[in-house]
């Protein structure tokens, strides 16, 4: 299987082979090579581009082309049938699974932080309140050297720096995942923002960077800029990335091992849609990342196709999710997920 994050115009065609394909164990014969098209979340790309490399030696008749065009647009997609599968870090709506005429399923793949990074001169090991943060970004706070930056902060040398604060220029799961947390900390950031994939910002010189790429590059090159990324772009891009106070009055800095102490506690109801607000350890902005896949496919070979997809990304796939620092799926969720999947596709 080829599976890129690539831009694509229309609905690849399926293109027919006559010889039947066996998978081994994990997968039943297909008698044609297939493309699945999907779009939406950014979040997860670099991990979806680790599976692309992988899956190929078990799936190679098999192709999937997949556009990051954030978590908004994953959805949207979805909704209009125009994909064959979606991918955001905001689990559907009830509203918006409604409008779904061909049903869908939310898969879990892999969970996640999203780390607050930042671009700050004299300034390498920043940390952040649950006041500092979320004044940030309600604008309350705008100077880097404002008094409660420098209480998280004793001995720190702050400059008298104005802070430009970037944030998602399209619908995001990132977003998301950080309103989220950031409303459910601060009364006066949930009245004011809210939590929402498109949140109408109250900061007056904020940036916009589309995806989490463009934040990253936004913040990467701008002094005195702060703003929120999937934990591997600011790995990738050498980010500076804060430590965030958590319930327990911890600042952690965002990890694997973080994020995996933060989602321990998660439990899973049958429609596997989960809110991570605010866990009770660990490093707090954490979120899950779903595909959604219907329910009714027009082509039997397709539906196939995706029941293969699914199950391959939580079996072996789940192995590859440490190395990106993903969190898993706990294996009795990815049981069930895969027996939803099994039962409910067609």
């Amino acid at each position: 299987m080829n599976f890129s994050i690539s831009v694509f115009n229309r609905i690849a065609t399926t293109s027919v082979v006559t010889t039947a394909v066996a998978f081994g164990p994990f997968f039943a014969a297909i008698a044609q090579a297939l493309t699945l098209n999907g779009a939406g979340a950014t979040f997860p790309a670099p991990l979806y581009e680790r599976y692309a490399r992988e899956i190929k030696k078990d799936m190679p008749d098999m192709k999937i082309n997949y556009q990051g065009i954030g978590s908004g647009g994953g959805v949207n997609q979805t909704i209009a049938g125009t994909v064959d599968f979606g991918a955001s870090d905001a689990a559907m709506t009830d509203a918006e699974i409604a409008k779904v005429k061909q049903g869908v399923i939310l898969v879990p793949t892999a969970g996640g932080a999203v780390s607050v990074v930042y671009n700050v001169p004299g300034v390498s090991d920043l940390k952040l309140s649950r006041t500092t943060l979320p004044g940030i970004f309600s604008g309350q706070i705008t100077k880097w050297n404002d008094p409660k930056i420098k209480a998280d902060n004793p001995g720190v040398n702050l400059p008298n720096l104005p802070i430009k604060a970037v944030v998602r220029a399209d619908g995001s799961g990132t977003t998301f995942i950080f309103t989220n947390h950031l409303s459910n900390i601060s009364a006066y950031f949930k009245g004011r923002i809210g939590t929402s994939k498109s949140p109408s910002w109250t900061i007056s010189n904020a940036l916009k960077g589309k995806g989490n790429p463009g934040v990253a590059a936004l913040v990467g090159r701008t002094a005195g800029s702060i703003g929120y990324v999937e934990y591997e772009y600011a790995n990738k891009n050498k980010l500076k990335s804060a430590q965030i106070q958590n319930k327990k009055g911890e600042f952690v800095a965002p990890s694997l091992q973080a994020a995996n102490s933060a989602l321990s506690s998660v439990s899973f109801p049958s429609n596997y849609r989960v809110f991570v607000g605010d866990p009770g350890q660990g490093y707090p902005i954490v979120g899950l990342t779903w595909i959604m896949v219907y329910k009714n496919y027009k082509d039997p070979a397709k539906a196939q196709a995706v029941k293969n997809f699914v199950k391959w990304v939580l079996t072996k796939g789940q192995k590859f999710n440490d190395d990106l620092n993903y969190t898993s799926i706990p294996s009795n969720v990815a049981n069930d997920v895969i027996n939803t999947v099994n039962s409910s596709v067609k």
